[in-house]
């Protein structure tokens, strides 16, 4: 199974004294605006209801992938969009799950799918460092993604398939591998494969909320005419990042793009970004826009998922709470603060109630420390029919069983009561 790639981070001022105009504003004036601001950028306002998916994902951003309902929720919350309509957009290659940013996988428009394959191709050396160590040379994992690729040329195969289709050109890494998370050479080929943009993983039932593929030739391969240096792309991919989820730190966008710090500073540096405080930047066509945004006047709601674009890019949780809200202890450590804890209700950009999903009750079960009102339950009301009917879960990744998620369940019963 895919690593998970969560991280903790520590608890980072974003409310405080803000100048605009070289003026101190208020902190609940400028926490609202940024996350207005966010919740408009993200297109939760409203904005891309009915739109297809490739246009969600073009404008919110690359939608985290680990087995789980996040994808569908994404496309959902914002457009409206049912498992079946994401279902075609994925089998006819509109949208697709890949290997991207830090070697992690994410669901991608079509537009970005070379972008996306350049940027995770150097995350995905590591596996292959760890197997020089033991024994493994790069021309053994090129005689075995022949192999590989004259196998798929019949069709589809899952792993097993493979394995038997190109014998002895696989083998056992043994129970030192095994240690290493490597168990033979036939995940490293494949890996390589789908980076280079010659194989791509196709789900066996269609489905996005699950972690069983296939493996089919890709062609033409998406990588065929992109010109872009690693530099390059990587300055793309921050392109991306400030138009989706800007106003944003460097650091966000480190961690984001898995950079070291100074190469993330050289990949922001030709969008010649403006600054509204020692931290935040903002693309110079946006500011003024930013500036004169304000909160709408009624409550906008909507339920997201826990690894949702607008706290997942910029892996925050802090900057889209209330201020008297980031002392609820299930948000807080002594260290700092976590990825949320369950998925998310949010009203136009601010976090107000955490949800998840029970099939045994076949029911959304849900928290606001906001107070519920009737548009609040409508929304959720909405959430839990497309659960129900369209995904029959909502795991946040693939090993998010009813049974594991029990005890989070119970503890939102106990806050809504």
């Amino acid at each position: 199974m895919e690593h998970i790639c969560i991280t903790i981070r520590g608890a980072r001022q974003h409310t405080g004294a803000l100048r605009r105009f070289g003026c101190v504003i208020s902190e609940s004036m400028d926490s609202r605006r940024l996350q207005a601001w966010w919740w408009k950028k993200q297109g939760l306002d409203g904005s891309l209801e009915d739109h297809p998916p490739a246009e969600v994902l073009e404008r919110s951003g690359w939608a985290r992938s680990v087995g789980g309902a996040g994808p569908y929720l994404t496309l959902f919350a914002r457009a409206g969009t049912s498992r079946t309509a994401a279902d075609t957009a994925v089998a006819k290659l509109e949208i697709h799950e890949l290997p991207s940013a830090r070697g992690c996988t994410y669901v991608l428009p079509a537009s970005d799918f070379a972008l996306g394959l350049k940027v995770g191709q150097t995350p995905g050396l590591a596996d292959m460092k760890v197997a020089a160590r033991l024994g493994v040379t790069d021309k053994e994992i090129d005689k075995l993604g022949a192999a590989v690729i004259a196998a798929l040329e019949k069709g589809p195969m899952d792993p097993e398939e493979l394995r038997r289709a190109v014998g002895g050109a696989v083998r056992s890494l043994g129970p030192e591998g095994q240690k290493k998370g490597l168990s033979s050479t036939l995940p490293l080929a494949l890996g390589r494969l789908q980076s280079e943009g010659e194989i791509r993983r196709v789900p066996v039932n269609g489905r996005l909320d699950q972690q069983r593929y296939k493996y089919a030739r890709w062609s033409p391969n998406p990588l065929e005419g992109f010109k872009l240096t690693l530099e390059e792309a990587y300055t793309e991919l921050a392109r991306r990042f400030f138009r989706w989820i800007g106003p944003a730190t460097v650091a966000e966008f480190q961690w984001f793009s898995g950079l070291s710090g100074n190469a993330a500073k050289a990949a922001v540096a030709p969008l010649k970004l403006e600054a509204l405080d020692d931290e935040w930047l903002i693309a110079p066509e946006e500011r003024d826009a930013f500036e004169h945004c304000e909160p709408a006047a009624d409550p906008q709601y909507a339920l997201v998922s826990s690894l949702d674009a607008i706290s997942a890019l910029r892996r925050d949780v802090r900057g889209l709470l209330g201020e008297r809200d980031v002392a609820l202890e299930v948000f807080g450590t002594k260290t700092g603060f976590l990825d949320l804890p369950n998925h998310a209700i949010l009203d136009r950009g601010r976090i107000v109630g955490l949800w998840d999903y029970d099939p045994a009750t076949e029911a959304v079960v849900w928290w606001s420390f906001a107070g519920g009102n009737e548009a609040m339950k409508q929304a959720v009301a909405r959430t839990e029919k497309f659960v129900r009917e369209d995904l029959g879960d909502a795991r946040a990744f693939s090993l998010d069983s009813p049974k594991s998620r029990a005890g989070r369940i119970e503890a939102l019963r106990r806050s809504g009561k």
